[in-house]
């Protein structure tokens, strides 16, 4: 059976408008609003065939859980996400030379949300995430994401070292970032086919993932702050990827 969750505010819904219309279960607006913003949303449900119902300030609330919802929420169903066999059957078909996102159990939905959203802005081909010890897709990382849960190809792993050996074999370079070593990112080369590692928030990149790289790298600082948040460091990895791709 798919899993549901719960989204709100114009954005998250219009998102989902635009990529997955088919997800919608239910949609709520507030009783009381009837002003073009609602009224054009509910038009573009209407005319794919989705009823929205009246709801109360006080039902939306406790369904948003007291977050900003802007009189529209929504329940939409999460598409399982495929696995490691149909993540190799797509890099092997990709015609150009992939970049691909792995995320290692990023557990704030913020972070995994903001992730996503650098991923979609920097054309990566898909991102994989761990099963267990990641942060559940949920109406954060929706929302956090701004539309990019919805556009992008995500796999999901129970195993990230033994998915991590399967992509090596189809030829994609391993680069995990990581603090401890002395090579810049910006001296990679990152316009062959290649896997950037993200490990999670504070402690980095598990012992096994970390061995299982063919490369660590670093992004230098200057000021005196030791570490970046996770998902600063991916945009700025995968931006370096694209500037380098885009020569």
């Amino acid at each position: 059976m798919s899993k549901t969750i719960v989204i709100f505010g114009f954005h998250a819904i219009q998102a989902q408008l635009d990529s997955t219309p088919e997800g919608f279960v239910k949609v709520l607006t507030l009783d009381n609003r009837n002003d073009k913003r609602v009224n054009q949303i509910t038009s573009q449900l209407y005319q794919l065939g989705i009823q929205t119902h009246k709801s109360t300030k006080q039902q939306l609330d406790k369904l948003s859980k007291n977050q900003t919802h802007q009189g529209v929420v929504a329940e939409i169903l999460l598409p399982t996400l495929p696995n490691q066999d149909e993540l190799i059957g797509f890099v092997s078909r990709l015609e150009t030379p992939p970049l691909i996102l792995i995320l290692d159990s990023i557990q704030d939905p913020r972070n995994l949300g903001a992730c996503l959203r650098s991923a979609n802005a920097a054309g990566v081909d898909c991102v994989v995430i761990n099963k267990d010890g990641s942060a559940p897709i949920n109406a954060l990382v929706h929302k956090t994401s701004a539309g990019a849960l919805n556009q992008l190809k995500i796999f999901q792993v129970t195993n990230l070292a033994r998915t991590i050996k399967a992509l090596q074999q189809e030829n994609i370079w391993m680069v995990g970032l990581d603090g401890s070593t002395d090579t810049s990112i910006y001296q990679i080369d990152l316009t062959t086919p290649t896997a950037l590692i993200m490990g999670t928030e504070g402690k980095g990149l598990r012992q096994l993932t970390k061995q299982s790289c063919d490369q660590l790298a670093l992004i230098p600082m200057q000021g005196n702050v030791e570490s970046l948040n996770v998902s600063v460091a991916t945009g700025i990895s995968l931006f370096e990827a694209s500037r380098q791709r885009l020569v």
